[in-house]
């Protein structure tokens, strides 16, 4: 990790984490008082772990990182495209509308790029 990174991320982790101590105490604050509820030692118990959150973060991508290979794979070839289907057979439709129908898609299908 590069100089100037390095800190970006190290002062990135640590202002979260007195962020969030921070707010754990003002949770704690409110629990101790008068109209507290076991919700607010919930929060007490949870912002220490958002804080470290971050920190983690990025010792796992950094871990990460060095468990890739240090060339990359060599690249693949797409598979070949499926065969076209066969078209199936004209059926003669007693249904006018249907045949026009069915001639009016078949049109279209034709004038469609592939």
């Amino acid at each position: 990790m590069p100089g100037p990174r390095k800190f970006v991320v190290v002062a990135v982790s640590v202002l979260s984490l007195v962020a969030c101590c921070g707010l754990a105490y003002w949770q704690w604050q409110r629990f101790e008082s008068a109209n507290g509820t076991f919700q607010n030692l919930g929060y007490v118990l949870q912002w220490p772990l958002f804080g470290i959150a971050p920190a983690y973060m990025f010792w796992r991508m950094r871990k990460l990182a060095q468990q890739q290979p240090a060339e990359a794979p060599p690249a693949v070839e797409p598979p070949p495209p499926p065969p076209a289907r066969p078209r199936p057979a004209a059926v003669d439709d007693e249904d006018d509308e249907l045949t026009a129908y069915n001639r009016y898609l078949a049109s279209l299908n034709a004038q469609e790029p592939r």
